[in-house]
Formats: structure tokens, sequence, C-alpha cells
């Protein structure tokens, strides 16, 4: 008769059903370890995930808006894939700090606001006219950051292969030239009346979507994207620093903004088939978008010889102009990490509702700030378009559910 050794002896007694379950949470455990390589030394499994262009309905965050990646506007169903996805390995193991989720709103809504201020400032107040070199700076301090991360394991990221460069590009084209539009509108428009246009964007994305993706929205949607439009174009009629130059900049950002979020949906399937893992991180994105645009931010500062200008501005010799654009570019990489955090630790409901509730003081600390002119005519335009975009994330919110 073979003899059992202790190790195949199954556990009985009292004790047996708490040993079976021990033994069964450290298999588990081991098994997730090995899944994920990086997360005893990064990543906490409570605290990350986008841009989405961000921006327009479909892309995330980082910048974007702006940094890196924007989640502005960020499509929810999106959202909802990309917090399932990725999981536990984007992110820095975070202490156990009681009410994050409060403490992980609040750091996204001060750096997504923080981010427009500053770029704001860094044009108009100090009056730099050099917004594609701007531009490259912040991409060349998110790609420093992300990469040296990314070096020392903190995170996780996709290497940048040939075969996901290739499928990438297109996009990145659209990236750089969303991001290169908005440094020239902002220059000449008011944040107040920035943030209402950029809702036009929504209304391309999504006629986008049910042209090209046979997308259903329902009447709500349709309804506060009318009140979009209707903003928009009332606030640029009582606009009182209305420039013609400035809104034809933007007006040229909605549309690559929409092409950005349509483009990246179309491409996304395609892109993670491109890398080792199968999978595209927001992260991983961050990193493609902003090393891809250097060679092109390059090309484009000499085609629009901003050297000439660089070399003669005293601006470049003062050294905090420099402290105030290298944050500028950690406040739109910032964007990206702390929408993740605030992801993680919420709904894609809250997350939605508070990014669109973001922009009511970020519209009021910009007419502050700035100490913008303005009418009782285009104060009531900005509240609608401010309205109308909360509904809008609660109609979409409403269209998710019933899908």
């Amino acid at each position: 008769m073979a003899l059992a050794g202790p190790s195949t002896q199954r556990p009985r007694g009292p004790e047996a059903p708490s040993v079976a379950r021990r033994r069964r949470f450290q298999f588990l455990r081991r098994s997730h370890f090995r899944r994920a390589p990086s997360y005893a030394a990064a990543v906490g499994h409570e605290g990350a995930v986008r841009s989405l262009p961000g921006p327009g309905s479909g892309a995330m965050a980082s910048r974007p808006t702006m940094g890196s990646f924007g989640v502005e506007g960020t499509d929810l169903e999106d959202v909802k894939v990309s917090k399932d996805r990725d999981g536990p390995s984007l992110f820095l193991r975070l202490p156990n700090i009681q009410n994050q989720s409060l403490l992980s709103g609040l750091a996204y809504c001060i750096a997504s606001c923080s981010m427009i201020l500053v770029n704001k400032f860094i044009l108009s107040g100090y009056g730099f006219s050099a917004g594609i070199s701007l531009m490259l700076y912040q991409n060349i301090v998110s790609v420093t950051i992300v990469s040296t991360l990314s070096l020392s394991g903190v995170i996780s990221t996709e290497p940048l292969t040939w075969k996901l460069i290739k499928v990438w590009l297109p996009v990145n084209i659209i990236f750089v030239g969303m991001l290169i539009t908005s440094m020239f509108s902002l220059k000449y428009i008011n944040v107040a009346m920035l943030t209402i246009l950029k809702n036009v964007a929504n209304v391309l994305t999504a006629s986008g979507e049910t042209y090209f993706f046979k997308k259903h929205h329902g009447t709500q949607v349709w309804i506060s994207l009318m009140l979009m439009i209707i903003s928009a174009i009332a606030g640029g009629i009582t606009d009182l620093s209305f420039h013609k130059v400035g809104y034809t900049w933007q007006i040229l950002n909605c549309f690559l903004t929409a092409s950005y979020s349509l483009t990246l949906r179309h491409v996304m399937d395609s892109a993670r088939q491109a890398t080792k893992s199968g999978n595209l991180n927001e992260l991983s994105m961050v990193l493609l978008n902003n090393a891809l645009s250097l060679p092109l931010g390059i090309i484009l500062v000499l085609g629009f010889n901003e050297v000439e200008y660089l070399l003669e501005t005293p601006l470049l010799r003062m050294p905090m102009f420099w402290l105030v654009i290298t944050a500028s570019g950690v406040l739109g990489l910032a964007i990206s990490f702390t929408s993740m955090w605030f992801l993680r630790q919420t709904s894609a409901t809250t997350y939605s509702l508070v990014g669109s509730l973001n922009k009511i003081p970020l519209s009021m600390a910009g007419i502050l700030l700035f100490k913008v002119r303005t009418s009782m005519e285009n104060s009531i335009s900005i509240l609608l378009g401010l309205l109308a975009g909360v509904f809008f994330a609660r109609a979409k919110l409403r269209d998710s559910s019933q899908s």
C-alpha cells in the first residue's frame, strides 16, 4: 500500500475549512503575481485607470484634454472597458488612505483645471508666441517621466515596436494637430468660451459615431447636443473679446478632436494586436502618443519658423518661466494619473459627472483670474453650455445603461 506523505493529506477536524481557504487564497495570490509581475513593486489593486482624449466622446484623456491624454468627454463605454481591462497594472501602490474617492476626485479636478489655466497664463500672461514649441516641451517632459517610471519598474508600459508605430501613426498625426490647434485657440479665446466651444466636438463625434459606426443615440443625447450648439453660437455672438483667428483655430480643433476620437475607436483593435501582450493600457498610449509626437513637433517648429522667435525672446532666459512651462508638462501627465486613480476609486457615472461639473469652476476661474470682460447675455450662454454638458453626460449614461 502506498503511503501518503504529509503534503497529500487533507486537513481534518474543525480547522479544515479555514486551512483550505487559506491555501486557496495563497494559490490565487501567487497566480495573480505571476500574471502581473509589476504589481508588487508598483501598483495598488484599488488605485488605477484615460485619454480619453480624453476630449471627444471616444477618446481618453490624457490631455486628453491636453496633458498627454485628456479625459474630457470620455466615452463612458470605453471608460468601463478600460477600468476592467487594465486592472491593477498601472498605478503606484498607495498607502491605505481613508476617503480615497474624495482625494482622487479632488486631485483630478485640480490637475485638469490647473493645466488649462497654466497654459492660458503662459500663452496670454507671458505672451509666449511659440505654441508648437510649448507642446513639444510638454511632451518631452511627459515622455521623460513615463519612461523613467517604466524603466524603474514602477509602472508597466508596452514596448514601442515598428508594427505598433505603423498602426498608431495616423492617430498620432491627428493628436498633434489637436494639441497645436488647442494651443493656438487658447491664446486668443478666454477659458470660459473655450470650454463651451469644445462642446462642438461632442456634436461632431456623436454624428460620426452614428454615420460610421451605426451607433444609436437617444433623444436626450441629441437634445443636449442641440443645446451645446445653441450655447456655442450665442456665446460667440455675445463674446466681447471675440477674435476670429482664435475661433477659427478652435473650430479646426473641434474637427480634429472628433477625428481623433473616431480614428482611435477604429484602430484600437489593430493596435492591441500589434502589442506583445495583446493589450494597450492608458499609460502605454500616453507614452506612444507623446514619443511619436516629438519628431513631428520638431518638423513643425522648423516649418512655422518658431526657432527665430525662441532665439530672440527674453522669456527663455527667465528661470521662473522654465519652472512654469515644466509645471505645465507635469500637470499634463498628472491629468492622466489622477483620472485613472479617480476612475478606479469611483464609478463611471461619478467620473463623467464630475468631469462635466468641473467645467463650471474652471470657467469661473478663467473669467476672474484673467479679468475677462463679459456681459449678462454671454454669461447666460456660457451657463447654458455648461448645463448642456452635464445633461449630455447624464444622457450618455442613460443610453449606456439601457444598452
